[in-house]
């Protein structure tokens, strides 16, 4: 029996099409759906990155390294089926990373990549000019005027006060002491005189 050319050419598309549709689900490997952050993304501050695959992997390695290769991932990675997590080291500096992975895909073959990013750290709000308060200077005030004094009352000095032994001068200027002295000698004498006048007589 003849097998006519039209009946080959179907087979032979018939079997195409069915090596196709058996060999693609062996040949999708499984990729790297999302990750945060993502590629070329400027972040403000990051404590992790998250890695999100088309199916689940095993054995992750994931390295955050800056440009001059200076690790900064803390620990080891965290699988849960599909998502890798990886933790940082705590107060990253500002400057350009990148995410190094590595895991093998649920059919066995290796899948890799690098994710670039930036840390740009958190804004700090600028400084609004401070007014400046024309104050006037304070220059150091001459000292406020006393109160204006009392008047100075006069002064006015005792009289020197008389020497011990001293009294004032009476009778144009003779102490009464020199009256007491001449008035006693004199009463002697009178006396001494009458007592030799009545001695002489008979």
């Amino acid at each position: 029996m003849k097998t006519s050319p039209v009946a080959v050419v179907l087979a032979l598309i018939a079997a195409l099409v069915l090596g196709t549709a058996f060999a693609s689900p062996a040949l999708a490997h499984d990729t790297l759906k999302s990750s945060d952050p993502a590629k070329g993304a400027k972040v403000e501050s990051l404590e992790q990155v998250k890695l999100t695959f088309s199916a689940s992997v095993r054995f992750p390695n994931v390295v955050v390294h800056t440009t001059d290769n200076v690790a900064h991932q803390d620990g080891k990675p965290a699988v849960d089926g599909a998502v890798v997590t990886q933790r940082l080291k705590d107060d990253l500096p500002p400057g350009d990373y990148v995410i190094a992975y590595r895991v093998v895909s649920s059919d066995g073959h290796p899948i890799e990549g690098e994710i670039p990013f930036t840390l740009v750290g958190p804004e700090t709000p600028s400084a609004a000019p401070s007014e400046s308060v024309s104050e006037p200077s304070s220059s150091p005030s001459s000292p406020a005027p006393a109160e204006s004094a009392a008047p100075a009352t006069a002064v006015i000095s005792p009289a020197p006060a008389a020497q011990a032994g001293q009294e004032p001068d009476s009778s144009g200027g003779v102490p009464g002491w020199m009256w007491l002295i001449v008035g006693g000698v004199t009463g002697v004498g009178i006396g001494l005189f009458f007592s030799m006048r009545n001695k002489k007589k008979p």
